[in-house]
């Protein structure tokens, strides 16, 4: 499959903001991300006028734009201070979070969210704004999560399921050149009769593991050979728990990358983002980033 994601030093970095500690954290995060990147970082704040204008009154709808063009100007300042070489500008916006984010990080750009909101625009939660963000995303969506914890970790883990994921792990890769950092490939499969097995090599395996293995390692020698200078991981294991395997293992990574497998460019429509994927976007330990995909349907429950 041809990979027409844009590769991260070339996408601009998009982050919402609504007063939340959350939205802050990610803003931080997002600033990183566009220094590492030498990207823009583009603040936006969504009031939803444009819907909340047929019963706000023209003084309470004047409120909302100071209000919300104040916390730009703070959030801003708080960004600068902790990345003073980043390049910013900010956005308010009368559309709603989900269009407000998708148009000003247009075809290319990356966009960033809290893990959880305060209501409303403010609603990034996951469940709401956050997950219909990601859902519609036909570029690179990150959810915070874990940022401060993960900090110090500078291995970025990809889930790979099968060859179809050749693009996100070349995508992780060129993330884990820009931070430095190691990747690892980790292809978990859900069966009841390897719970828990590590696998590291094929004497004495099934064919069933035997296989698993060989989809993982066709997609790591891959990228082994396209990034030589890049120490690059790979494990597979069985459990009956996909999510918690990978969950675990974004304890021991700063970033967790990771494809939605839907028959558009999207990752899905509404909040339908397959059930691995809606357990990592909630519990991971870490800072997870979803790459819209293309492929034949859901497998996996993911």
């Amino acid at each position: 499959m041809e990979n027409t994601i844009r590769t991260p030093d070339t996408s601009s970095v998009v982050v919402g903001v609504d007063g939340s500690g959350p939205a802050r954290a990610a803003a931080l995060w997002a600033a990183g991300e566009a220094v590492r990147r030498d990207r823009p970082l583009h603040l936006v704040h969504a009031a939803d006028t444009d819907f909340r204008g047929s019963y706000l009154s023209a003084a309470a709808a004047e409120e909302v734009r100071a209000g919300g063009r104040q916390l730009l100007e703070e959030t801003a300042k708080a960004v600068a201070a902790e990345h003073p070489g980043v390049h910013l500008t900010t956005e308010f916006s009368q559309a709603d979070a989900v269009t407000a984010l998708h148009r000003a990080a247009g075809p290319h750009g990356t966009i960033v969210v809290g893990n959880r909101g305060r209501g409303g625009f403010a609603s990034l939660l996951l469940g709401s704004v956050g997950l219909d963000t990601a859902a519609a995303a036909r570029t690179p969506v990150v959810v915070v999560r874990g940022a401060e914890a993960t900090a110090e970790h500078d291995t970025v883990l990809v889930a790979v399921r099968d060859a179809d994921d050749l693009p996100c792990a070349r995508y992780a890769a060129r993330e884990a050149e820009l931070r430095k950092g190691s990747l690892r490939l980790l292809h978990v499969w859900n069966t009841l009769q390897s719970v828990g097995q590590m696998v590291t090599m094929l004497d004495g395996m099934d064919e069933a593991a035997a296989r698993h293995v060989e989809i993982l390692m066709d997609v790591t020698e891959i990228v082994r050979g396209e990034f030589p200078g890049l120490t690059v991981e790979a494990d597979a294991e069985s459990s009956p728990s996909v999510a918690g395997v990978l969950v675990e293992a974004s304890g021991r990574a700063g970033l967790l990358v990771m494809g939605g497998r839907r028959a558009s460019a999207r990752l899905g429509l509404g909040r339908n983002l397959g059930r691995v994927t809606h357990s990592l976007v909630h519990h991971a330990l870490c800072p997870v980033m979803l790459l819209p995909r293309s492929g034949a349907g859901p497998r996996d429950g993911s």
